[in-house]
C-alpha cells in the first residue's frame, strides 16, 4: 500500500540542515548572530552562492530569515533546492531512525522520491 504525503518544511534540526549543506557543496552552517541588510537575525547560518546575506535558520521556532531583496540579492531557487534537500534528508534521517529502509529517486522534473520500505516490504 503506497501513500503520498505533503511536506510542509521547518527547519528544525541541525543534523539534516547539516547533511542538506553537504550534500549541495554548500560551507556548513554557523551559529550566531547575523545582519540582514538593515535587520539582525540569530541562529544557524547558510550562506547560499551569490547571495548577499546569509539565510537564518531559527532551530527552536523553525522559522527562517532572509534578505534577497526580491531576488536581486540571491536567486530563490537556490533556497528552493536548500529546502527541498533538507526535506529529504530529514525525512530519511527520521525513517533510518525507526529501522526502516529509505530509497531515493531524482525525478525529471527536479522532484524527489523518497520510498520508504516499512517492516521489510520492498
Amino acid at each position: 500500500m503506497s501513500h503520498i504525503v505533503e511536506i510542509r518544511t521547518e527547519v528544525r534540526d541541525s543534523e539534516a540542515l547539516h547533511r542538506a549543506c553537504q550534500r549541495l557543496g554548500l560551507q556548513q552552517p554557523i551559529k550566531g548572530k547575523f545582519i540582514l541588510f538593515t535587520n539582525e537575525a540569530e541562529g544557524e547560518a547558510v550562506q547560499l552562492p551569490h547571495w548577499h546575506y546569509p539565510v537564518v535558520f531559527e532551530l527552536a521556532t523553525g522559522q527562517m530569515k532572509f534578505d534577497n531583496y526580491g531576488g536581486r540579492w540571491g536567486d530563490p531557487k537556490q533556497l528552493d533546492q536548500l529546502l527541498q534537500t533538507y526535506a529529504v534528508e530529514k525525512a530519511s534521517l527520521e525513517a533510518r531512525r525507526k529501522g526502516y529502509l529509505v530509497t531515493e529517486q531524482s525525478m525529471t522534473d527536479g522532484s524527489i522520491r523518497l520510498t520508504v520500505h516499512v517492516g521489510g516490504a520492498a
